[in-house]
């Protein structure tokens, strides 16, 4: 067996069934298998996944994706480890195009692009398309970094590294954290980046899910650059941007509390702070959107969202604090 592909589910019964049939359908000649690891589901996402004859179905109590995706690992038989999510569609070609990735020299992992399952939704579509703009803008063949909804690695080195930090009970940053230790593997410890292997991913299609997703990956946020405090400064895929809105939208939280004493006017602070930072998202939604009224709501959903960022960051650290005064003797 060369291949082991494993997916992490959870309550996935609208969506694990598209999942299945598209990596039962690929056009890789060789035989590899297939493992879902269900985290504890609450809905039919067993039934579903017990219809497919040629699939491994595997349970655990609900322990999070990490741990998940470690215990697909660890019944794994293949050499190469192939990792999607239970909302993703692969595209036929991509479990043969991930394997190719490996002719590049130094490869231990091949990472892989997004699509949209779910294009029909505004907000779907924006992200996507942010997504887009980073992967094609920013993210080079050989990237430092790559997301867990679709990639494949050496099981030695999966191995060598522990696999995912089971820590990160949400799936907030615990693909990064693997990234970043392989990458730091040195010779050996290359991503590759094969834009033609794809999944469709249906991205989330209501602002406040949304919103409360980016707050928790600032809460996780914390952790990961405790550990890796070099890529503080960015990965490439997260770049300057994302690192200027943390300060931005903490000086406008700030800038509200102090215009409730009177020391700064709010129309001051809009005027100089809050208009200023949603110009600036306008602009970098006209980037990445390619019509008015979808630039407008990107821009405000990303200014939004800068601030649920800063919100899960600024809770991150003070949780951080806490935990570490009460373990001190």
């Amino acid at each position: 067996m060369k291949v082991s592909v494993i997916i992490p589910a959870y309550n996935a019964q609208k969506t694990i069934a598209q999942t299945l049939e598209a990596i039962t359908q690929q056009d890789y000649s060789e035989q590899f298998e297939i493992i879902v690891v269900d985290d504890g589901s609450t809905d039919q996402t067993a039934s579903v996944i017990r219809s497919f004859a040629h699939v491994r179905y595997v349970y655990q109590p609900n322990a999070g994706p990490a741990v998940a995706r470690n215990h697909g690992a660890q019944l794994a038989q293949g050499d190469y480890l192939v990792f999607t999510d239970s909302d993703c569609i692969p595209h036929k070609a991509w479990l043969s195009r991930l394997i190719q990735g490996f002719s590049q020299k130094d490869v231990a992992v091949v990472m892989g692009g997004y699509g949209i399952a779910n294009g029909e939704s505004l907000l779907a579509e924006c992200i996507f398309k942010e997504i887009a703009f980073r992967h094609n803008k920013l993210l080079p063949d050989f990237p430092k970094v790559f997301g867990s909804y679709n990639f494949c690695v050496k099981k030695v080195i999966f191995e060598q590294v522990k696999g995912f930090d089971t820590t990160y009970r949400n799936a907030s940053g615990e693909d990064n954290d693997l990234s970043y230790k392989i990458t730091s593997l040195g010779t050996g410890g290359r991503i590759y980046f094969e834009r033609k292997a794809l999944v469709d991913h249906h991205h989330p299609t209501e602002v406040k899910k949304y919103l409360k997703e980016q707050f928790r990956h600032g809460f996780w946020r914390v952790q990961m650059y405790m550990t890796h405090p070099g890529m503080v400064k960015g990965d490439g895929y997260t770049f300057w941007k994302d690192m200027i809105e943390v300060p931005w939208s903490l000086f406008c939280l700030l800038g509200m509390l102090i215009s409730l004493s009177n020391l700064i006017t709010f129309n001051s602070l809009v005027c100089f702070f809050i208009l200023p930072f949603l110009l600036f998202e306008l602009l970098f939604a006209k980037r990445m959107i390619d019509s008015l009224h979808k630039e407008i709501f990107w821009g405000f959903v990303m200014f939004l969202r800068s601030f649920s960022r800063t919100l899960g960051l600024s809770t991150g650290i003070l949780m951080f604090f806490i935990k570490k005064k009460s373990n001190k003797p």
